[in-house]
This record gives structure tokens, C-alpha cells and sequence, in this order.
């Protein structure tokens, strides 16, 4: 089993129902929040190469979500408004009065909420491949609130499952990264790990966001609503997040920029990092240019 020890410096930052861990790297710059996936992901598996590309210019932070990573011991349910209010809390305990968010899937989805709800704490925002923005045809919607509403079985069938490492690796060849990447062994020990640790199954989020008839958690109506720079990345190979739900979400968003990554899954940031790295940082550099100014 995989124990890889990170370089990086962890806070843990307290709330009624648990603390939360923040890795934290980088001294200097505009702050940037990390927010990674739900179910089987964690802080350093969604930005194990963006936390020390963007921490030479930038101060990174980056959450372990509730009950995921060093997060693991918490009370009660975590769900979008209490994840939103996970992200308020990080920022006041660091001081930053804004930051640039950028967020994987379930944290795409509260990265675009977040700007939403709290437009003052937002300098710019980059949703990959983001929840929150999706609907599912009738049977299929039904199923999976069915799913939703039966968590320590579903958890329980999936953790049996994928406790076999052959099953994790079918599980990121076909859904997560589709296509050729040079740290895949390191990719399926991480996730395989992970499910060891904590088990294999749906956030509290990903569960509370369905109901019988439609989605409980859409963010569409409001997208207009979004005034920061946005940047949406997404893979047009990815079957987690529909392709052309993220272009009809980035179309909503006010100059919102979309960069769609061919051969790519849901895991665009594991399966091409150095491109995705690279657009994110050049993305924030008028930020970066700007803080630059008022601090000098």
C-alpha cells in the first residue's frame, strides 16, 4: 500500500462538527483555494501537481472537504450549505479577505456556487469538469435519487468492490483518465488507499443534491448571476460530467472562458497536468499582476 509522505504543511482549522485539514504551501502572492472532488478523491490526489506549480507565485491552500483526507472525523451531515460555509470558514481563519477558487467536480460545483453566494470573496474562479450544473433523464434520475437515499449500502457494495485494485483500475481507465498518463500506477495506489482508509462510496453533497423529481442543488439559474472571471476547463471524453453540460453552463456565466481538453475523462487535472497547470496559472496572471502592484 502506497504511503507517500507530502511536503507540504497541514492546518487544521476547527468547526462545531469536526476540523478540517488545509494543506498549505507557498509564501507569497494571491491566495488560491483548492477544492477537490467528492467520494473517492481527497486534496492531494485532485492537486498533487498544481499545489507546487502554482506555490512559486501564489499562496495554495488546499481543503480537505468533510469527512474526506485528514477531514475524516466529522458530526453530522456535510451539505452544500455546510460546505459553503466550510469555505467562509478557511478563509477567515487565514485572513484573506478574497481568493482565487479553483475546484475539481464536487468543487467545481461549490466553486461556482461560492462566487454565487459570496461574490465579495471571490477574485476569479476555474470549475473543472463542475457539479451542481447537471440533470439526468427520467428512470435515471429516479434511480440514482434511489441510490442516494440508501448510502451505507451503496457505500458498503462499493467498498467491497473496489478493496480489489483491479476494480479501481477499470473504474480510472474508463471513467477518470481514459487516456495515457505517466503516473497512472501512482493514480489507481492513491485511490485504492483511499478506499482502504475510508471506504468507496457518494459525498453527503452528491447525495442531498437529488430529489425524486429533479435536482434539489442546480446552480443554472443563477449563473448570470456570476460577475468574477471565470475559467472552465473539461474533458470531452468525460461520462462523470457531460461535455455539453459544461458548455451550457459556461455560456450562462457572464465572459466566461472554456477550454475543452480532447481525449480527456473527468480527471482532466491526474490525466494532463502540466496543460491544465499551465492555463490556470496564465489564467490568474492579471491577478497575480494586480496584487503584485498593491503590494509593492
Amino acid at each position: 500500500m502506497n504511503d507517500k509522505r507530502e511536503p507540504y504543511d497541514s492546518t487544521y482549522v476547527p468547526f462545531p462538527e469536526g476540523r478540517l485539514r488545509v494543506i498549505t504551501a507557498g509564501d507569497h502572492g494571491p491566495p488560491v483555494l483548492l477544492l477537490s472532488g467528492a467520494g473517492m478523491d481527497n486534496a492531494m490526489l485532485s492537486w498533487r501537481h498544481l499545489i507546487p506549480a502554482l506555490a512559486a507565485e501564489h499562496r495554495v491552500l488546499a481543503l480537505d472537504w468533510p469527512k474526506q483526507g485528514g477531514s475524516r472525523q466529522w458530526e453530522g451531515v456535510a451539505d452544500h450549505q455546510t460546505m459553503l460555509r466550510c469555505i467562509t470558514g478557511v478563509l477567515d481563519h487565514f485572513g484573506l479577505e478574497s481568493v482565487n477558487l479553483v475546484g475539481m467536480s464536487q468543487g467545481g460545483g461549490m466553486t461556482l456556487a461560492y462566487a454565487i453566494e459570496h461574490p465579495d470573496r471571490v477574485r476569479n474562479i476555474v470549475p473543472i469538469a463542475p457539479g451542481g450544473i447537471i440533470s439526468f433523464p427520467p428512470g435515471v434520475h429516479q434511480l440514482l435519487w434511489l441510490i442516494a437515499k440508501m448510502p451505507r449500502l451503496t457505500t458498503g457494495v462499493s467498498t467491497m468492490m473496489f478493496r480489489k485494485r483491479e476494480a479501481v483500475v477499470s473504474l480510472i481507465r474508463k471513467t477518470l483518465v481514459p487516456g495515457p498518463v505517466d503516473d497512472f500506477e501512482e493514480i489507481v495506489d492513491e485511490v485504492h488507499q483511499l478506499v482502504h482508509e475510508g471506504g468507496a462510496g457518494a459525498s453527503d453533497w452528491q447525495n442531498g443534491s437529488i430529489g425524486f423529481w429533479r435536482m434539489r442543488l442546480d446552480l443554472r439559474p443563477r449563473l448570470a448571476e456570476i460577475s468574477c472571471p471565470t475559467l472552465f476547463i473539461q474533458g470531452d471524453k468525460d461520462v462523470g460530467v457531460a461535455p455539453k453540460h459544461t458548455v451550457a453552463a459556461a455560456a450562462e456565466v457572464p465572459g466566461a472562458r472554456l477550454e475543452m481538453f480532447e481525449g480527456n475523462g473527468h480527471w482532466v487535472n491526474r490525466q494532463s497536468p502540466e496543460r491544465v497547470n499551465a492555463l490556470i496559472i496564465d489564467f490568474l496572471a492579471a491577478d497575480r499582476a494586480g496584487f503584485d502592484k498593491a503590494a509593492g
